[in-house]
């Protein structure tokens, strides 16, 4: 049976758009969630206990709050990033494997967009004290709090690296 990495037929070509689509408003809904329920500043709510905490804060920039007091530019950069890779999908349909990645991507370029253009900032509310010990230990201080987007993207990009190394290794073989 052939696994989600070697199929290479197509979705049809509004699977692209609704994957986006649904990522996109799970992160939009949980920032709004986020903005009724949480407070700026105050101290982090345990979620799921030593893993994962509710902690409102904003970011102007990029991740590590980087290129801070650029959102509209950044905005603007996340959404043609977004709208081409869905575009790329559409247009020109790829693997399952990929089209579902790089509709994710897209889902979280759009989401974080969707904020820097709204309010001129991205709201941040999930935070990971394991993935903060990790990078205080290599000197990088605390993980950065993030939200759906954020993770939609990461989570996409290491699929595909995974699945880069991946074919590289059946290609040697």
């Amino acid at each position: 049976m052939p696994t989600l990495l070697d199929r290479t037929r197509p979705f049809p070509v509004w699977v692209p758009l609704l994957i986006a689509a649904l990522l996109v408003a799970a992160d939009q809904g949980l920032k709004a969630w986020a903005l009724a329920n949480l407070t700026y500043g105050a101290a982090p709510v345990a979620f799921l206990p030593g893993l994962l905490e509710w902690q409102l804060t904003f970011n102007t920039g990029a991740a590590w709050s980087l290129f801070s007091g650029s959102a509209v530019p950044l905005a603007l950069a996340r959404l043609a990033v977004g709208v081409g890779l869905l575009v790329y999908v559409t247009v020109r349909p790829q693997g399952r494997f990929l089209t579902v990645v790089l509709s994710i991507i897209a889902a979280g370029a759009i989401g974080n967009t969707i904020d820097g253009l709204r309010q001129g900032k991205v709201t941040d509310m999930l935070h990971a004290p394991p993935l903060s010990a990790v990078t205080r230990a290599v000197g990088a201080g605390d993980f950065p709090i993030f939200n759906i987007a954020d993770s939609c993207v990461v989570v996409g990009t290491l699929l595909l690296l995974i699945a880069s190394v991946v074919q590289d290794r059946k290609r040697k073989v």
